[in-house]
């Protein structure tokens, strides 16, 4: 996985993000972080710990706690596992500018991946249970757009 996309819109001495590192997991455990993201727009954030680097979606509405809830999620750049932690204000003028918080994190469990569905299990203090994104090909951004929902 490349982390070329996250590199190219930060100066990470500026915004004091986590550098573009991936190093070698020990751990069998797969992480999961859900930052809640006061940018332009409130905006959630799903991360999934995937070969190395956080997948990640931007989803506009909280995420969803109960079963058949959906919810519009669209892929952006994948993250270093070092933002699994990363909480603070990103300055203004830099890509992302404003507050971002941990809402939620934990360990998950991936049970199948394909490329138009991923099912997996929530280990949080907030979000417990069987979860599933599912790609679609709706809004404005057809090719990143995916349905978030607890199943």
């Amino acid at each position: 996985m490349s982390l070329y996309q996250y590199t190219k819109k930060r100066n990470l001495k500026s915004s004091k993000e986590p550098s573009a590192k991936i190093p070698q997991s020990k751990n069998k455990k797969l992480i999961f972080v859900i930052h809640e993201h006061h940018a332009s727009h409130l905006h959630w954030d799903l991360r999934l710990e995937m070969l190395g680097v956080l997948k990640s979606w931007a989803v506009p509405k909280t995420p969803p706690k109960t079963k058949g809830e959906k919810r519009l999620a669209i892929q952006v750049e994948d993250h270093p596992l070092a933002y699994a932690t990363f909480k603070g204000t990103i300055p203004e003028g830099n890509y992302g500018a404003g507050e971002v918080k941990i809402w939620d994190n934990g360990k998950y469990k991936l049970i199948s991946k394909d490329s138009k569905k991923i099912e997996f299990e929530l280990h949080g203090k907030k979000l417990k249970g069987k979860y599933v994104l599912v790609k679609t090909h709706y809004g404005n951004k057809p090719n990143k757009s995916w349905l978030w929902m607890k199943i």
